[in-house]
């Protein structure tokens, strides 16, 4: 038996100090769509960072309410990652669910910021 190589990276990013970059090794898979993505935790909060480009748009030149949700999924798992949580592995949404205040910048930076709430048999439960 061959020991794989994790799923994900989760590493120090030079370009942004204090960060690290989570990222799919597979870039054919969905979530290179978001990535780069970068998460910071600090007391216990983790910042989870997107920088949305020219593909995440609608037709308003706005970021797309489908790229956001994509983000908002992806980020809870790199924030449960970063929150020591889950390891590289692969994991489930079981629910999301979100409401639009706003619409976002293209080129700038998007955040996510989650709190790990219950973490009971397996499962994880977080808000952001």
């Amino acid at each position: 038996m061959t020991d794989q190589p994790p799923l994900f990276t989760y590493a120090d990013d030079p370009a942004l100090p204090g960060w690290k970059r989570w990222q799919f090794r597979d870039d054919t898979r969905f979530n290179a769509f978001v990535e780069p993505i970068h998460v910071r935790i600090d007391r216990g909060i983790a910042r989870v960072r997107m920088l949305p480009r020219h593909e995440h748009s609608n037709m308003r030149g706005q970021v797309h309410g489908g790229a956001l949700l994509g983000f908002m999924d992806v980020a809870l798992f790199a924030a449960a990652r970063g929150l020591g949580v889950i390891g590289a592995g692969g994991a489930v949404t079981l629910d999301l669910s979100s409401q639009f205040i706003g619409g976002g910048t293209i080129g700038q930076a998007l955040y996510a910021d989650i709190e790990l709430l219950r973490e009971p048999d397996g499962c994880c439960f977080c808000a952001g």
